[in-house]
């Protein structure tokens, strides 16, 4: 099996269950149930930062990245996530290019929270459809006017970029994407085995202030 190198991006006050929600995914997808324990996931996950230096998490948690920006392999899958930290990022233009470098190589783009924001930033959401976080809805749309919006979805898929909204939301974009390469039983059964229930519905789940 040519397992999907699947790199998720982290840095300084990353949101984390924006990164952890979507590796979790993504490491427990198995191709069979019955041999879950004996078959790896058909995705190769790691986390990529600007270096490999321990950097800490919006929560304080601390993480060891797989790899730096220069050595990161070649990817089938990109992930941004969000959190706080997005805001310093916005203007680290090392980081916005190689976003963008690699946006042109991988299958598929995905982003959770605010990690929009950051596509946005590399000049990837322009005339796209896309979401994020609800409370940087408007600073979404004020930041990038040529994207499309979309408030009322909690998932947002628009060819081969998929957005999400906030935090957990990053669950359902992950098994989203398992579903998009592996089918829907798939990712059905990824959910099961995560006892988390399986997003029927692409609506935002809370009511916007």
């Amino acid at each position: 099996m040519e397992r999907k190198n699947t790199g998720i991006v982290v840095f300084k006050d990353v949101e984390v269950l924006d990164f952890c929600g979507p590796f979790e995914v993504f490491s427990v997808t198995r191709l069979n149930e019955q041999e879950r324990r004996e078959d790896p996931s058909p995705f190769n996950v790691f986390l990529v930062a600007e270096t490999r230096n321990p950097l800490a998490t919006a929560g304080g948690m601390k993480v060891l990245p797989d790899y730096g920006l220069d050595d990161c392999p070649a990817l089938d899958i990109l992930v941004v996530p969000g959190g706080w930290g997005t805001r310093a990022e916005m203007n680290n233009e090392r980081l916005l290019g190689w976003i963008a470098d690699r946006s042109r190589q991988v299958q598929l783009l995905a982003s959770v929270c605010t990690g929009a924001l950051l596509l946005g930033k590399a000049g990837l959401l322009d005339g796209r459809r896309a979401t994020t976080h609800w409370r940087s809805l408007d600073w979404m749309q004020e930041l990038f006017p040529k994207t499309h919006v979309e408030r009322g979805l909690h998932f947002v898929e628009d060819g081969a970029l998929f957005t999400s909204a906030g935090i957990s939301a990053g669950i359902d974009m992950a098994l989203k994407v398992v579903a998009r390469f592996f089918g829907d039983a798939v990712a059905q059964a990824t959910a099961r085995h995560m006892e988390y229930p399986f997003p029927e519905s692409d609506a935002r789940r809370i009511a916007l202030a």
